[in-house]
C-alpha cells in the first residue's frame, strides 16, 4: 500500500456537487493499493499513519500523533500512487490493485480506523473527488508498506 499524508487544518470531499467528506484539523490521506498487497500491509499503514508524530507539542516540535491531539481522518482512495511513469509519459497503472481488491481493503482501512476510535471520513470509491484542504505546515509524508522510500 501507498499513501500520501498531509496535516490538514481541514478538508473536504466533493462529488458530483455534494459534499461527501469533510475534516477539520487531521490527516488527509491518499491511500493506494497494490496488487500484491494483503492484511499484513493493511495493519502496517494504519499503526504507522495513525502513530505518526507530525503534529506540534506546546515547545513547536512535532511531537505529536493524530490520535494524542485528537484529530479527524479524511481517507480517499488514489490507484494513481501506483502509476509507473519510468518508460514514456503515459502512466502504467499494472501495479495497481483490481478494483475490487481495492475497495476492500480500501474500506478494510476505513472501517479499521474507526473502531480505533478515530473520526474518519472518506470520499467516495471509483469517483471523479473535488478534494480540498489546507495544509498545514506544509508537512507531506509518503508512506510505502513495502518500505520501497
Amino acid at each position: 500500500m501507498r499513501a500520501v499524508v498531509q496535516r490538514v487544518k481541514e478538508g473536504k470531499v466533493i462529488v458530483e456537487g455534494e459534499t461527501v467528506g469533510q475534516i477539520n484539523e487531521g490527516l488527509l490521506v491518499l491511500l493506494g493499493v497494490g496488487d500484491d498487497d494483503n492484511d499484513k500491509d493493511l495493519e502496517y499503514m494504519i499503526n504507522k499513519i495513525l502513530g505518526l508524530r507530525i503534529f506540534e507539542d506546546k515547545e513547536g516540535k512535532m511531537n505529536l500523533s493524530l490520535t494524542d491531539i485528537n484529530g479527524e481522518l479524511l481517507v480517499v482512495s488514489q490507484f494513481t500512487l501506483y502509476g509507473d511513469v519510468r518508460k514514456g509519459k503515459r502512466p502504467s497503472f499494472t501495479s495497481a490493485a483490481h478494483p475490487s481488491v481495492a475497495e476492500e481493503y480500501y474500506k478494510k482501512f476505513i472501517s479499521k480506523c474507526e473502531e480505533k476510535g478515530i473520526k474518519t471520513e472518506c470520499g467516495v470509491f471509483g469517483a471523479h473527488m473535488d478534494v480540498s484542504f489546507i495544509n498545514s505546515g506544509p508537512v507531506t509524508i509518503l508512506i510505502d508498506s513495502k518500505k520501497a522510500f
